[in-house]
Formats: structure tokens, sequence, C-alpha cells
């Protein structure tokens, strides 16, 4: 003998379509929390901020943002005092009619993303790669800042 679960209403309960209805509820909540909505040409359209890894290493801060189906040409990068601004735009494939969509995942659109540096760098030396995907920002350290080792004279 099954125990089947019923909803309010007398519906059998679904787990996996429960599970997906959770997940769709989430998925709005942070869609509304990271994919800001904007006012572009009298329309509403999502802006969405790519994720990014920050962290250092002995000489450098190092940002790391997944950008797939980007071309490096669309990718704008600029630094603005202690704030470095990530921008662009990936674009919805023409190929493929909304309406005939069943699932839309992937973000298209503008975006941008301001990122307060965590010490101070030297601008001048930033370099920026853009493999498979992924970019990578290499921000040297200032000299200041860098850990100087100090030697010890025995006397």
């Amino acid at each position: 003998m099954a125990v089947v679960r019923f909803r309010h209403g007398g519906q059998p309960m679904d787990l996996a379509r429960d599970l997906g209805d959770i997940q769709g509820e989430m998925n709005r909540l942070f869609d509304t929390f990271f994919g800001r909505p904007s006012q572009v040409g009298g329309g509403m359209e999502r802006v969405w901020a790519p994720p990014v890894d920050t962290y250092e290493t002995k000489d450098d801060v190092v940002i790391v943002a997944d950008l797939p189906g980007l071309n490096e040409k669309d990718i704008h990068l600029s630094i603005t005092g202690d704030v470095l601004t990530l921008r662009g735009e990936r674009l919805w494939n023409d190929a493929v009619r909304q309406d005939n969509c069943y699932r839309a995942e992937r973000w298209s659109g503008k975006f941008e993303r301001s990122l307060p540096l965590p010490i101070p760098v030297q601008t001048g030396k930033v370099k920026a790669a853009y493999r498979d995907g992924v970019l990578t920002i290499t921000l040297p350290k200032a000299e200041d800042i860098k850990p100087k080792e100090i030697k010890i004279d025995v006397v």
C-alpha cells in the first residue's frame, strides 16, 4: 500500500514538480535581486550581473568573471579610484524566436558590475585575459602595500 499525499484542493503531490516550483520561486527571488529591471527605450529590460571571484596573491589582486558567449570586444573595463567597472552586453540569439522558446535560463542583455578593490593597485599595469568564456583581470598591488622583508643583521 502506497501513501499518497494530497495538496489543498485535492491534487496529488508531485515532488519533482513541487521542487521545480520552489526552484522557480528562488530563481525569481534572485532575479529580482541580481537582475535589476531597468528602463530602456520605454520597456523593461533585465540587467544581469555576471558572477565574479576576487582573490589576492602575493603580488596581485585577481578578479575572475564568467562571461560565456561574449566576444572580448563586447567587454569593457575601467578603473575609477578604487572601483573596477566591468560592463558589456550579451545579445539574445536572433535565430531563436522568443515565443518558440520552452526554457530560457541564460541571461542576455546589458550587464554592469562595479567592484570595489580591497587594496590599492597599480592601475597602469592591469592586465586582462579572456579565454573560454572566462575573463581574468590581474591587478598588481601598489608597491607601498606589498610586504617588505627586512634583513636582520647579527652584530
